[in-house]
């Protein structure tokens, strides 16, 4: 290995694991291994040291390696987590309770709101208070603590959360109470709500705090074991953990702030959209990744991911769900994947999910128990997927069991096999479509001045319909798509966002108090960057404010170029009008405020650089497999092209009707559609024909 370096990522979803691996060699010439294995709960690690096995990757070749997993997500929606005791305010103690009054289920009288997740008798309170402003109102009387501490072992808790009033202003009483604890009970896992967060909002800083600490010792021991299983195995140095904001952090911060990863999988891809619509010229860019068991859908704009803390986990018309106020991409996520299951309800109407026969038994084709009918199944049987190459030829396709999944659902509708398999993808399509129009059409962005780039197993299979739909400029596939999550992982920044609350009127003087506040953000992130041996002068900032007018309730955030001082207000408040007005359709007049920051330090930490191949001749011909005839759903039964995605060069050129086979996905081109393959191997459809 003295002679190249090999960057790995790995990345554990409801179904599959999936890996890619870069190793560049000397003459700067990259070769890419991708592999994927079955996910396996609940020793997760498992299932990634069979897939570097799978891929031929030995741990200790490896020079740098990324992981982003789904065990944060799974503890919490499985409620799989640990015993929780919450420390509070004196008078907080049922805010969990309280909640907020959004009844999404308006019209149900017996609407229960979502149970919390730490019981009221281990919620624990301590007097001492903290204004908004962080000055201290009441001194904090620590005296009852120990007794709060005897009554969470004698009930079993294994992790202790705090979360004080006002703490996101001035967090001394909190930290004086951390210190406390770990002093009378070394061993418990403590969490606390400065540690997460620094916004405001009392209800969704305890919830995010709560949950937090719920997680913390299921992810320390996951990470623990993986990081032993894989130095068991020769790897020098610890896996960096992919976050939800679309960056990478260290194993060990991440070992103690487990929620930052709740998104993980979901913002790699979505981080690798942005970068490869940098390289290939495309910067407005809605990512669309379907994998086994849901679809997520994001819209880049000018390269930029959009990153949030209104976040929430089960949030549905029946229920209110759990906010979480952790940096997690924008995204907007549905129950439809390749597994997603079709069902009619008894008014004769056709579903497909939000239920998944994730990977086992999975779709009745897998030929392991399955027997309804799913996404993949009506693909299979329109001839979309190739049922003599099903999963890249690892698994014979039952084209029995298969039938019978959709006889069952064109029985209960009154139709053939044919047209329930046709009426299961247009219903899987218009839930997607929908879920797109969300992140762009909802919030004032003009589909026809983006690209739509699909990824994930089931991506490129849906991505014309979806695209046509929409009338996109145009639809890219990534090469390897099928792991793009992966490979967005060594696309990756060392990141760290960190927001402040702070109310500030933009009047004469307000410059420079802004300035403060971010001057004394970037200090810490630089501490805090150099304690983990990056060097403070590879940081680099990036600055948004976040803004409102005058008493509304929540913000709009803009970003901010360069140093804050009076001079800048005019043009920062002129960037809030346009913001507001481009996603809520008007502007109001009347005086704008910034109720606090969000600031993004990044560093380098093995950031993985394509190099562009000389394209080649157009002539498609020799990545030709033959024919077959398939079934569009929409455009009904052509005959198609069938080509071999490992044998597709750059420039080489072709039109639709066409079929694209590759180990880990299928790409469908419609009839009307012209494909080109770019310099570094993706496929470029130009939807309805247009160049």
């Amino acid at each position: 290995m003295a002679d190249s370096t090999r960057r790995v990522a790995t990345d554990v979803g409801g179904t599959f694991t999936d890996l890619v691996g870069f190793e560049t060699r000397a003459d700067g010439t990259i070769d890419i291994v991708t592999a994927k294995s079955d996910t396996t709960p609940p020793n997760f690690e498992e299932g990634v040291l069979n897939v570097l096995k799978k891929g031929g990757i030995e741990p200790e070749s490896v020079s740098f390696m990324a992981h982003g997993t789904t065990v944060v997500i799974n503890a919490l929606t499985e409620r799989k987590g640990v015993k929780v005791g919450l420390i509070t305010t004196e008078g907080f103690r049922d805010v969990l309770e309280i909640a907020r009054g959004n009844r999404p289920d308006f019209f149900n009288l017996h609407y229960e709101k979502p149970e919390v997740f730490v019981a009221r008798h281990l919620r624990a309170e301590v007097p001492g208070r903290m204004t908004y402003r962080g000055e201290e109102r009441a001194a904090l009387d620590l005296s009852g603590v120990p007794a709060i501490l005897d009554h969470f072992r004698a009930e079993g808790v294994e992790a202790v959360a705090i979360c004080l009033l006002h703490a996101y202003a001035n967090t001394a009483h909190e930290l004086a109470v951390v210190d406390e604890v770990r002093r009378l009970w070394p061993e418990v896992s403590v969490v606390a709500s400065h540690q997460i967060t620094r916004e405001w909002r009392e209800y969704e800083r305890t919830n995010t705090t709560a949950l937090s600490a719920y997680v913390q010792p299921v992810a320390a021991r996951y990470l623990g074991k993986l990081d032993a299983g894989l130095k068991a195995q020769g790897l020098a140095k610890s896996p960096y953990i992919m976050q939800s904001n679309c960056g990478v952090d260290s194993l060990e911060a991440t070992s103690q702030v487990p929620i930052n990863m709740v998104e993980s999988g979901p913002a790699s891809g979505f981080w690798g959209a942005a970068e490869l619509g940098k390289l290939i010229g495309e910067k407005n860019i809605l990512a669309l990744d379907i994998g086994g068991t849901t679809a997520k859908c994001s819209l880049i704009e000018d390269g930029e991911v959009r990153i949030m803390t209104d976040y929430w986990i089960e949030r549905s018309g029946k229920s209110a769900g759990y906010p979480i106020m952790v940096p997690v991409v924008d995204l907007v996520e549905i129950g439809n994947g390749g597994g997603s299951i079709a069902w009619v309800d008894d008014f004769k109407k056709l579903h497909v999910g939000p239920q998944s026969a994730g990977a086992l038994p999975g779709p009745a084709a897998y030929g392991k128990g399955g027997s309804k009918a799913t996404t993949t199944d009506a693909n299979l049987w329109l001839g979309r997927i190739n049922r003599d190459y099903f999963c890249g030829g690892e698994v014979e396709a039952d084209m029995k069991a298969t039938e019978a999944a959709l006889k069952a659902v064109g029985d209960d509708l009154g139709v053939g096999v044919d047209e329930a398999a046709q009426g299961i993808v247009r219903i899987a399509n218009n839930n997607m479509v929908n879920a797109l129009k969300l992140v762009s059409l909802n919030r004032g962005h003009d589909t026809r001045d983006f690209t739509l780039l699909a990824f994930g197993g089931g991506g490129a299979m849906h991505a014309v319909a979806l695209g046509q739909e929409l009338q996109v400029k145009k639809v890219v596939v990534p090469a390897a798509a099928s792991v793009f999550s992966a490979f967005g992982m060594m696309m990756s920044d060392l990141r760290r966002d960190y927001f402040v609350t702070q109310l500030v009127d933009l009047n004469d003087g307000a410059g420079a108090n802004i300035e403060a506040i971010f001057a004394e953000a970037e200090a810490t992130a630089r501490a805090t960057f150099e304690a983990e041996g990056v060097d403070p002068s590879e940081v680099n900032f990036l600055r948004y404010g976040k803004l409102r007018y005058q008493n509304q309730e929540h913000t709009t955030e803009v970003l901010l170029n360069g140093t804050v001082s009076d001079a800048e207000l005019g043009q920062i408040t002129r960037d809030f009008h346009e913001a507001y007005e481009r996603e809520y359709t008007y502007r109001l007049d009347a005086p704008v405020e910034m109720v606090g920051i969000h600031l993004v330090a990044r560093a380098e930490v093995g950031k993985l650089e394509l190099k562009p191949a000389p394209l080649g001749d157009a002539d498609a011909s020799p990545a030709h497999k033959g024919q077959r005839q398939v079934d569009y759903a929409l455009e009904g039964k052509h005959v198609a092209d069938i080509y071999d995605g490992t044998k597709l060069a750059p420039g080489m050129a072709f039109d639709g009707p066409a079929i694209i086979e590759d180990p880990g996905t299928t790409i469908v081109i419609h009839p009307g559609n012209k494909v080109e393959i770019d310099a570094y191997r993706n496929t470029h459809i130009h939807v309805g024909g247009q160049s």
